[in-house]
């Protein structure tokens, strides 16, 4: 029997795209498969009035230091490799989270994600940008023209706030957070915790 475990996630997370890198190898090691689910982390922020890190504890010298002890250690566990700090961050990604539901309608999520997350995370794009958006998916050998016209749908986009508000309502907070059933798991160091609750271990 194979476990699915809900991925919730937004390309402007860089702990979303780790855990987008990991899931490959964890899925066909335990015998369990993840479901992406799209939504807008500033619409989860300016719901509940919480904010990014970088803005809660950007000034803490030592907290930015442990962050990124625990993304050597998560990418050492995980052979990860290729992580590059976007250097336009924090990047508004409504478009691309918009063009990641259009991609659900289209029949191409997996490509549009591995797409997206490659251009935010190992190539440094600026991905508000919607030439730029529009390139990276033309690369990927994606249809940018109607992915583009697919995501200012306003079915696509009312598809996205729902996800988002559904979120909300579930107790979602930050990205990444995953779901087994109706509990919940926030952080890409709770991988491995979710993995092992699928699996009973």
């Amino acid at each position: 029997m194979t476990h699915s475990i809900e991925f919730l996630f937004d390309f402007g997370s860089p702990n979303a795209w780790f855990v987008h890198r990991a899931i490959p190898a964890t899925e066909a090691a335990a015998g369990v498969r993840f479901s992406y689910t799209p939504v807008l982390l500033g619409g989860i922020f300016k719901a509940i009035g919480n904010q990014s890190p970088m803005q809660s504890y950007g000034h803490i010298q030592a907290k930015r230091d442990y962050d990124m002890l625990e993304m050597r250690r998560f990418m050492d566990r995980h052979a990860i490799t290729g992580f590059r700090m976007n250097p336009h961050f924090p990047v508004n990604t409504l478009l691309a989270m918009r063009g990641a539901i259009a991609a659900e309608a289209l029949g191409c999520a997996p490509a549009y994600i591995e797409a997206i997350f490659a251009a935010m995370w190992e190539q440094g794009l600026k991905m508000d940008d919607p030439e730029v958006w529009a390139g990276a998916l033309a690369s990927a050998g994606l249809d940018a023209a109607a992915l583009g016209a697919m995501a200012q749908d306003p079915e696509i986009k009312a598809r996205l706030v729902a996800n988002t508000d559904a979120a909300v309502a579930r107790g979602v907070f930050g990205i990444p957070t995953f779901f087994l059933g109706d509990e919940m798991w926030f952080g890409k160091d709770r991988l491995r915790d979710v993995v092992e609750a699928a699996i009973g271990a």
